[in-house]
């Protein structure tokens, strides 16, 4: 077999015409006779040759003119994921997902082997959507990051958003969590959550000043669990602590990601489908939401390894922190 063809980028954020396009599966480049293993694996970016000799994934924004490139043929390999007698090549449109399964059973499973994970020094992360808290599992969560599962939390403004309005009020968009009853002026209140965060100065501020003293935010500044919230265009104030630079905000996500050995993605289709794609096959990936569509979207946009758990994201939190 040949050595694969690298190619110089012709301008900044520009490709060869014939490059080679990344799957989320673990890549091989033949150079010199010898395979080696690519740094930063992740799907839709290109092999880039390092002037050190290493091989790294890059995405279009990060492209300079000159950048060795690898191009289509012959020298390239995918290790393909074999798992539960399944086997196959990357692809598109191809998902396994049923609300017909034993919840139970795969909350089990699930915490069996985030327990090996954590006993083996290894990297939980998280990404909780805000429905989180608007079904009661916020509580649950922070539990579960008290107790050293999380190696880090990906989100955006709203989850930090409502789990504060929650410590501080009771309430998630102005609903009693308690009750389910929308309170006099309920509506202000994830403004007045934003605004008192604005007042301390960010999250962490509002924590060690004593303001802020429970929920998931709260236990990630205590815990030292790192945290990103990125933005969206539909976001109140947002909070001081998001960023706002979407690009920016993407390279801080793959970041926290590099090393995990699990991600347990809840009740956020975006966020999810966002990280899939960030990740390379071998991650375990855990996409829990009462839509199968969230997991089967997940899925077809090339993150076959997801495992969906459809069911209500409180009720797997609560049952998720019992086992654990």
């Amino acid at each position: 077999m040949k050595d694969a063809v690298f190619l110089p980028a012709p301008a900044d954020f520009t490709y060869p015409e014939d490059f080679y396009s990344t799957t989320n599966y673990d890549t091989e480049v033949l150079v010199g006779g010898r395979w080696t293993g690519i740094a930063g694996q992740r799907m839709d970016a290109v092999i880039v040759k390092l002037p050190t000799g290493e091989f790294l994934c890059k995405k279009f924004r990060d492209i300079k003119k000159g950048d060795l490139i690898a191009c289509r043929g012959e020298g390239i390999r995918t290790l393909e994921r074999k798992e539960d007698g399944k086997t196959g090549g990357f692809g598109f449109m191809g998902s396994d997902v049923s609300s017909e399964k034993n919840t139970a059973m795969m909350i089990r499973k699930i915490a069996e082997e985030m327990k090996g994970i954590k006993a083996r020094g290894g990297k939980i992360v998280f990404v909780p959507g805000p429905v989180v808290v608007h079904t009661g599992g916020a509580g649950a969560l922070a539990s579960i990051i008290r107790k050293g599962y999380c190696a880090a939390l990906l989100s955006g403004n709203a989850l930090a958003v409502h789990d504060i309005e929650s410590s501080r009020m009771g309430t998630s968009l102005g609903v009693k969590l308690e009750t389910g009853k929308f309170v006099p002026e309920g509506n202000r209140n994830h403004i007045a959550a934003i605004n008192f965060v604005f007042s301390c100065g960010g999250i962490a501020k509002a924590v060690n000043a004593g303001k802020l003293k429970s929920g998931v935010m709260y236990e990630c500044v205590k815990g030292g669990v790192p945290f990103c919230l990125a933005p969206s265009i539909r976001d109140d104030g947002p909070l001081p602590d998001v960023i706002t630079d979407i690009v920016q905000a993407q390279k801080e996500y793959f970041r926290l990601l590099s090393g995990a050995d699990m991600v347990i993605m809840l009740a956020t289709m975006l966020h999810a489908i966002g990280v899939g794609n960030m990740l390379p096959a071998r991650v375990k990936t855990i996409c829990v939401d009462i839509t199968p569509a969230t997991a089967t979207k997940l899925s077809d946009r090339g993150t076959a390894q997801a495992v969906g758990v459809v069911t209500d994201v409180g009720l797997f939190l609560h049952e998720l922190d019992a086992n654990l």
